[in-house]
């Protein structure tokens, strides 16, 4: 990783733009918890890559919310972190990504609760985000997504109607 280059992130949430930062502020904050699997990462503020993508940063665990439920990948400080929200139980389960191990908090060496610790440095930082968040907001994208698509796929049948009663009338008149 080139320590060099000036990184900035994205919230998804918001679209909140934080940076110019070196990368060990970026991993700072995916190891504290604030940057989510869905916010976006870039030196140029012209291509940017989900978090997750950046290997450097550890997000390789996929926490099971609920049975038919995930979040991540994020990093083991953002479990420790959704430990101590009571997010997550000592029975949740979680896959580490990288090879593909599955195993409940409880079984995890090092996943106890931590203590908060106050933030340094001058630059802003961007706020937790806790996963009840973090899957309503990705309901609500999918809900507005559900609804884009039946009012396309109405407007496709409205017009498919139009056409057959056109078509129909043609074939009686010729």
């Amino acid at each position: 990783m080139d320590e060099s280059k000036k990184w900035y992130l994205m919230k998804y949430e918001d679209g909140g733009v934080f940076g110019p930062v070196t990368f060990e502020q970026i991993r700072q904050w995916a190891i504290d918890a604030q940057i989510s699997p869905l916010d976006k990462l870039s030196t140029d503020e012209t291509t940017w890559l989900k978090a997750p993508m950046i290997p450097e940063l550890e997000m390789d665990f996929l926490i099971e919310v609920s049975p038919d439920q995930y979040y991540g990948p994020t990093t083991i400080g953002a479990l420790k972190e959704f430990i101590e929200m009571g997010e997550i139980g000592p029975d949740s389960l979680i896959t580490n990504c990288k090879d593909g191990s599955a195993f409940s908090v409880k079984d995890y060496p090092g996943l106890q609760p931590v203590a908060s610790e106050g933030q340094t440095g001058r630059s802003p930082e961007p706020i937790r985000t806790n996963i009840r968040v973090s899957l309503q907001q990705r309901i609500r994208d999918l809900e507005h997504s559900l609804l884009e698509e039946r009012r396309a796929r109405e407007a496709a049948e409205a017009l498919v109607e139009k056409l057959e009663a056109k078509l129909a009338d043609l074939s009686t008149s010729v």
